[in-house]
């Protein structure tokens, strides 16, 4: 039986290129650039890659670029994209899970929850942080965006649920503050014009445990900013109005 992101994914290419949280990539990727010292001869893995709209865009910039995503349909968008452009990305059809990567890459990226933390349990949501760990060179990073646990705590029922922007509707929403998953009802379509409604089972994570995952998975030094769209920058502290974080972690 296929998970409820394995579904959403299965025929979005097309629609998923024109949620709004996608309008952001250049900006986004100016901080990646920064974060390398734009090293061009630095190797980058984005790990749950969707279209491949980082990956494309670093690309463009003369980055070399593998990218990997469970749906094979995103792959498919993003090397027809990259052959195009006469771009060199390795798009690969992979499960963040199950990587055999190591010490191949330095820098790691994992944004607009491409992978983290959208698994049905924190075992497996762990595991992906050990992948991308075991994944980059010593000295290597890892960045990547998360939903933020401080904002369902701070914030009532009311106002969290929706609150993220979304083609998909929201139908209902059950936060369980034991687990810190949000269960939520979504009514979508793919690409076909199929209607879905989809169970979906979210993982929000608060501060202290993103540091000790990242701690136990192997990553010497990390640090957690507030996440603005297009605008990653380690100079906005994580605040309570931020519905996800930018994690910066270095091996």
């Amino acid at each position: 039986m296929k998970q409820w992101y394995e579904e959403l994914f299965q025929d979005f290419a097309e629609k998923y290129d024109r949620e709004s949280f996608t309008s952001g990539t250049s900006g986004e990727v100016d901080f990646i650039e920064k974060e390398l010292n734009f090293n061009r001869e630095a190797a980058i893995l984005d790990i749950g890659c969707g279209t491949g709209r980082h990956s494309l865009e670093l690309a463009r910039r003369g980055y070399k670029v593998t990218g990997i995503d469970l749906s094979g349909s995103m792959i498919s968008k993003a090397r027809a994209i990259a052959e195009k452009e006469n771009l060199e990305v390795d798009f690969l059809e992979k499960d963040a899970r199950s990587l055999n990567f190591f010490e191949s890459f330095d820098l790691a990226i994992m944004l607009c929850e491409g992978a983290f933390p959208l698994m049905e349990s924190d075992e497996m949501n762990y595991l992906i942080l050990q992948n991308a760990c075991n994944s980059i060179r010593q000295d290597g990073k890892l960045i990547f965006t998360t939903l933020n646990g401080l904002f369902p705590l701070f914030h009532s029922v009311k106002e969290f649920v929706n609150k993220g922007e979304s083609q998909s509707q929201s139908l209902e929403n059950t936060f369980d503050l034991m687990t810190f998953r949000d269960h939520s009802l979504y009514e979508t379509e793919d690409d076909h014009g199929n209607k879905k409604t989809l169970k979906c089972n979210e993982r929000y994570y608060i501060p202290s445990e993103i540091t000790w995952l990242l701690k136990s998975a192997g990553f010497r030094i990390s640090e957690i900013c507030g996440c603005r769209l297009g605008a990653f920058s380690r100079n906005d502290f994580l605040t309570t109005e931020d519905f996800e974080m930018l994690v910066i972690a270095q091996k």
